[in-house]
């Protein structure tokens, strides 16, 4: 299905505006994070779209054209994943995944059909009859997610899936989460916090701050064309370079940078990526700490810039605390953006 949101906010008791006016349009069978610091409204706005929360007056959230703003959450044929997935202790893995089927009073031969379609599509045969507590972090997320799509819903909504594991697991199902829900065909939106996981799973990221989306597009589209230094520094961890934009070039305490572009007002940023060990280099540095990686090496530098500078250097060995080297950076690297945030 699609879904359309026109001038969704939300005001809660006491005046606080968790959400301003915001628009937007998923296709069907897309899958949209949005991605944002804690407290920047993207669990608010998933709810209202869920119907668990009520938007201000003059809010639309239209299901394939059809108005769904005053139908309460049962009857929106919503699937929903939470963080702490909501299993139910004492059912087998098979019960789990049956129970809202069961609620809808379906056949028992098509709750059965539809039990065994899931889980072989989440590939949890050797798992069925066992209880969910006996199953690890991502067995149990797998099962929330099995007994979210069994109902076949319209819509498939995800706060912070793979909050609760760990780092190293969360990455593997981070992967296995994307293929999961491509195979589902279903459009589904999904809240996070770690840029990785929206990159990684997502068809388009909405960018949100401070109670809006500040930006949406590809992951690509963002890391290379970000709109602010908000989305900047939270999509590629875009450094500030400080300095002064003056007759195209970006004057720092190492030296001077030409730029490829620049607006007088607007701020540098770098990428790690982009800051090179260079002994022709423009710009003067000391080494700080040094970091091996396993593929490369994460260097602090001090002395170019007006706060620590961060490289990362892929050769075989990397220079010493307290060395004093060079930097390079292209100017097409330089990103020159807005401080304020503004609705893409």
């Amino acid at each position: 299905m699609t879904l359309t949101l026109r001038s969704i906010a939300k005001t809660f008791a006491g005046g606080t505006r968790a959400l301003l006016p915001t628009d937007l349009q998923i296709e069907q069978g897309e899958i949209v994070s949005l991605l944002g610091p804690s407290g920047c409204g993207k669990t608010t706005l998933l709810r209202i779209i869920a119907g668990l929360e009520t938007p201000d007056p003059g809010a639309t959230v239209r299901f394939d054209g059809e108005d769904v703003t005053a139908l309460p959450v049962e009857k929106r044929q919503v699937g929903m994943v939470f963080q702490s997935y909501a299993l139910f202790p004492n059912m087998s893995v098979r019960k789990n995944i049956g129970y809202g089927l069961k609620m809808q009073n379906l056949p028992k031969a098509e709750i059965a059909a539809r039990v065994e379609e899931v889980i072989a599509l989440c590939r949890l045969e050797p798992y069925a009859d066992r209880p969910v507590t006996a199953l690890s972090g991502g067995q149990r997320q797998r099962v929330a997610l099995a007994r979210a799509v069994a109902p076949r819903p319209r819509l498939l909504l995800l706060d912070e899936p793979l909050s609760a594991l760990d780092a190293a697991l969360r990455g593997q199902l981070r992967d296995e989460l994307a293929l999961l829900l491509r195979s589902f065909g279903i459009t589904a939106i999904f809240v996070t916090h770690d840029q990785d996981e929206a990159m990684a799973i997502a068809d388009r990221v909405a960018v949100m701050s401070h109670g809006r989306v500040v930006q949406i597009g590809t992951p690509e589209a963002l890391y290379r064309n970000p709109a602010t230094a908000f989305v900047a520094r939270f999509v590629g961890a875009a450094m500030p370079l400080g300095g002064r934009i003056e007759d195209d070039r970006l004057h720092l305490p190492g030296g001077a940078l030409p730029l490829a572009s620049a607006t007088v007002g607007h701020q540098a940023f770098v990428r790690a990526e982009d800051v090179r060990l260079d002994p022709d280099g423009a710009l003067a540095a000391r080494v700080e700490t040094v970091t091996f990686l396993g593929t490369h090496y994460r260097v602090a530098l001090s002395g170019a810039t007006e706060q620590p500078l961060f490289a990362l250097h892929s050769g075989l060995s990397a220079p010493a605390p307290g060395d004093s080297v060079r930097l390079s950076i292209a100017p097409g690297a330089i990103l020159t953006l807005p401080t304020e945030d503004r609705i893409a």
